[in-house]
């Protein structure tokens, strides 16, 4: 094949060599080749002209002498074809003129442009300006610039003062081997003031491109491109075609411009390489698409086709009768239009038999007892003869021997007499060719050992033994197939192993791999095979078909149809079931027959079944769940639990209990039925509540008086009837409650506690009568999240723990009792104190003098939101004794006695002040001067005493 050449351009005037063509010809066989410019052939022999492994190297083109179109022939004993044209062009670029240019003014807050006015060129150029000197171009400025790449003309929109300048068009021409670059005289602009303008071409603010395609959907191949200026649609095809616009837009408004693209052309259907016997015929068929549509020729060795005596040439179909040798060679078709050339090349070949690339097999393995098949192909055209010869013996259809019409040699039932060398030949008028094997014949693969069938459970391992006898001199492989599926024996973690020889081992063996399992013992020659059943038996498939009949208030009628027993007789069935308040599945029932029925339902309930078989292997799936039937309705058989009540608004009688859960309720329409009565009356109040969520009743009556006995039951009811009562409950009517008075000043007291990081206070209040509530709440929070303390008794104080210290609270209080709760107190608002703190006094250190002791420490530095230190308390204890000293601020040291006996002391050291106590830092001194016993937590809060001779004990 040829590759491409591609066109090329010079810069007029330029002397140099260059190749037009990117590369060598390449063939097999090889090839030479030739050049044409404009049809005719390029003059070799003149000295301007040089062939270089098939490149044309040209010497100082020239414009009028090389200009031109260029074609390369490929030539090789198979043919001629030729490349398609390339164009050989000079490009040039002239001056910008010489004379100057009219000065131009803008207004402020217009627009304007400037024309470039490029001088004649070939081919097209790209545009940039620079403003004022070279090389300071212009850049796009936030969008107000913009160089159109067709015209050269540089737009401006909204002009600016400091735009005033003199500006310059610089042209550049891009060829293959050089570049060229000129630029105008100035183009001078002045911006003036206040001016009222039109914008020309370009708008403010600055419009953004979208682009569409009018008749279709626009490629997805156009990607980001859709939403530039430039639309990019890579590997064209006829479904791009159509009609493009772009759109600017702004907030000013819009406007649009459309183009239509045509694809030049391409290939629908070209010819192939044929091989034919000679006075056959041969068809070829071009299709090719374009706009306009494209004409299609033919080429013969590169010389044009045209219909004459045995050739037909109809557009786009050639055929030849009678076909000759000299027909052969290499044939093009050629569409074309205005746009371009498209080729299609394919060979016609008649040739003598030829075995090179395809000979007989040089060694045919046999095995004894078995056949073989050997291939006979050569390349031929026309068609050849063929047939086999052992040795001088031509070989002919017998009852062991076949001979196909295309070459294949079968033998049947081998022996050894058949080992040899057998020869194909192949003739056709033109030659005769020959290709040689030979047959080695083997002895045969038997299995000498097959599987035996199994019969196991489920989980159980079992071995297929499988062994064989071959032909020492080849390699014998096993492979195990379950059903006619291969299986995979490498994988570890599977549950197939080979075990020696060609044995299968079964790992855990399921239901899954029950089946007809075969061995193969396998050499390159032959296999032998043997298969073996085995029967897993396991616990029972699911049954099928479940259906629910019969449906009653609390029963249903099951059926189903038996499932596969998995070799285990079916012993008995297990009914599940659930509904929609109970969502795991329940044991409802056993049996074994195909139905039952189902008792102990819940009226007016959604439930689904599933039946699981079972026999002596264990249970196995369920069934697939019913679908969901709901139970008829009944009246209720249960009374509302938790009747009781009290409390409310003066006159009112309060009656409470539990509601009814939905599996008692039985059905649709329900509510309850109260009866209530003043003790030792005669006569009940019945009343009826509809709303199945109600768990309360008030009844109001004026004449009621305060907390008095009333008996109350009640009972359910739905839309089949009503329910039992419940048992009598008593309940008092309402009672009269009082508010509370909350002292203006309450007591803040700082509550220490050492073993809290955050500390906490206590709040108390002075309350006047009753049971009392208290209600908090920090300032910036809404008194509805308030939380609340209540009292024990008749207790007028109460202690608020958890509180944030340094925190703003607001206070009330409430009075409570069986009547319900009084109204709040007046708010009252309090400011919990600063926390103590957090660090413990360090540096400590102490010195004994005879019974005494003197122990020293660093004073603690309090944060910012920590309560100031107003002095200190040192706890010590020892055997018998412990005391407490409490010392001001100013003083961090203390003299303390020592133990008679050689004992230790026990020190707490810690600050304090009006947020509390602060951390403790705990130490232990004994007698003997300059010893420090400290104490160690390990983390099984075992304690241990370690001896450390230091002279100060560091926290």
């Amino acid at each position: 094949y040829v590759k491409v050449i591609q066109n090329n351009l010079f810069e007029k005037g330029k002397s140099l060599e260059s190749s037009i063509h990117q590369t060598g010809l390449l063939s097999n066989p090889s090839l030479s080749g030739s050049w044409r410019v404009n049809g005719t052939d390029v003059p070799v022999g003149d000295p301007r002209y040089t062939l270089v492994a098939g490149n044309l190297v040209i010497s100082g083109p020239q414009f009028v002498r090389d200009a031109g179109s260029y074609q390369c022939l490929a030539i090789n004993r198979c043919g001629t074809i030729l490349s398609r044209a390339a164009n050989l062009k000079f490009g040039y670029l002239h001056d910008f003129p010489g004379e100057g240019r009219s000065p131009q003014t803008a207004y402020e807050g217009a627009g304007a442009f400037l024309a470039c006015q490029p001088p004649a060129h070939y081919p097209a150029l790209s545009y940039r300006w620079f403003v004022s000197e070279f090389p300071s171009f212009m850049k796009p400025d936030g969008g107000r610039w913009f160089v159109s790449q067709v015209t050269g003309n540089l737009y401006l929109a909204k002009a600016e003062p400091n735009d005033t300048a003199s500006y310059f068009c610089f042209t550049t021409i891009n060829m293959d081997i050089s570049t060229k670059s000129t630029f105008s005289k100035a183009n001078q602009l002045t911006v003036q003031p206040d001016g009222t303008g039109l914008s020309v071409c370009v708008c403010f603010p600055v419009p953004k491109l979208r682009w569409r395609k009018v008749d279709g959907l626009l490629p997805s191949k156009a990607g980001a491109s859709a939403e530039g200026p430039i639309l990019t649609l890579p590997e064209m095809t006829f479904h791009e075609e159509g009609v493009y616009e772009c759109e600017a837009y702004n907030s000013e408004g819009r406007d649009t411009q459309q183009g239509r693209i045509t694809v030049q052309g391409s290939w629908l259907q070209v010819m192939s390489d044929s091989e034919v016997e000679i006075s056959s015929e041969l068809h070829w068929t071009c299709v090719a698409a374009g706009k306009p549509r494209p004409s299609i020729r033919w080429l013969r060795n590169g010389q044009p086709l045209s219909t004459q005596d045995r050739v037909e040439v109809n557009g786009g179909r050639l055929k030849v009768i009678n076909l000759a040798l000299e027909d052969s060679g290499m044939y093009q078709c050629v569409a074309e239009n205005k746009h371009g050339t498209i080729y299609s090349n394919a060979e016609l070949r008649v040739q003598v038999p030829d075995f090179r690339s395809n000979p007989v097999r040089r060694l045919v393995p046999a095995a004894r007892g078995g056949q073989v098949m050997m291939e006979c192909r050569p390349r031929a055209a026309p068609k050849p003869t063929l047939f086999w010869s052992r040795g001088t013996e031509l070989l002919t259809n017998s009852s062991r021997v076949t001979v196909t019409p295309d070459g294949m040699l079968r033998i049947h039932n081998i022996s050894r007499a058949d080992e040899g060398k057998y020869t194909c030949f192949a003739e056709n008028y033109l030659g005769k060719a020959n290709s040689t094997g030979h047959l080695s014949v083997r002895d045969a693969t038997k299995i000498t050992l097959a599987p035996s069938n199994a019969d196991i459970n489920q989980g159980e391992n079992v071995t297929l033994q499988c062994h064989a006898s071959h032909d020492p001199t080849m390699d014998l492989t096993f492979t195990w197939a379950l059903n006619g599926a291969l299986l995979d024996l490498e994988d570890p973690g599977g549950t197939y192993h080979r075990e020696i020889v060609g044995d299968l081992l079964i790992v855990s063996g399921q239901l899954s791999q029950a089946g007809t399992y075969s061995c193969t013992a396998q050499t390159v020659v032959d296999s032998a095979s043997a298969s073996a059943k085995l029967v897993v038996r396991g616990p029972p498939g699911p049954p099928g078909g479940l259906v629910v009949k019969n449906v009653a208030a609390t029963s249903v009628e099951l059926r189903w149809s038996r499932g596969y027993d998995n070799h285990s007789p079916i012993g008995k069935y297990v009914i599940m079931g659930h509904s929609l308040l109970s969502p795991g599945w329940k044991r409802m029932r056993t049996g074994n027959a195909e139905s039952t029925r189902v008792f102990g339902l819940l009226p007016w309930m959604d439930y689904e079944f599933q039946v699981i078989a079972s026999n002596i292997l264990g249970s196995g799936e369920p069934s697939m769940s019913s679908h969901t039937v709901r139970t008829q309705q009944a009246a209720p058989t249960v009374a509302p639990s938790g009747l009781g009540g009290g409390g409310g608004d003066r006159n009112e009688l309060i009656i409470t209990w539990t509601p009814m859960a939905r599996e008692y309720q039985n059905g649709d329409g329900f509510g309850y039925i109260l009866a209530f009565r003043k003790q030792n009356s005669p006569t009940w109040v019945v009343e009826r509540v509809s709303n199945v969520e109600s768990s309360r009743y008030v009844y109001s009556n004026q004449s009621l008086s305060p907390y008095c006995l009333f008996e109350v039951k009640i009972k359910a009811y739905n839309r089949k009837g009503e329910g039992p009562f419940s048992q009598i409950a008593v309940v008092h009517s309402a009672e009269e409650g009082e508010q509370p008075n909350l002292f203006s000043n309450p007591n803040l007291n700082p509550c220490p506690n050492p073993s809290v990081r955050s500390p906490w206070c206590t709040l108390q209040r002075r309350l006047s009568q009753n049971r009392s509530g208290i209600r908090y709440w920090r300032q910036h929070e809404r008194e509805a999240s308030a939380d609340r303390v209540r009292t024990a008794g008749l207790e007028t104080t109460a202690r608020v723990v958890g509180l944030r210290p340094s925190t703003r609270y607001h206070v009330t209080v409430m009075a409570y009792n069986s009547a319900g709760t009084g109204p709040a107190s007046a708010r009252t608002t309090v400011t919990t104190r600063r926390p103590p703190p957090n660090r413990p006094p360090g540096n400590v250190s102490w010195k004994t003098d005879g019974s005494w002791v003197t122990v020293r420490w660093d004073h603690v530095k309090t944060l910012d939101n920590e309560s100031a230190v107003l002095g200190y308390k040192v706890l010590y204890k020892h055997e018998g004794q412990s005391a407490l000293k409490v010392l001001d601020k100013g003083k961090t040291s203390v003299t303390l006695p020592l133990p008679k006996d050689n004992g230790y002391v026990v020190l707490e050291i810690r600050s304090w002040g009006e947020g509390g106590d602060g951390a403790a830092q705990e130490t232990i001194v004994s007698r003997d001067s300059g010893e420090t016993w400290t104490d160690w937590v390990c983390p099984n809060n075992i304690y241990f005493l370690i001896k450390c001779t230091l002279i100060h004990y560091f926290p």
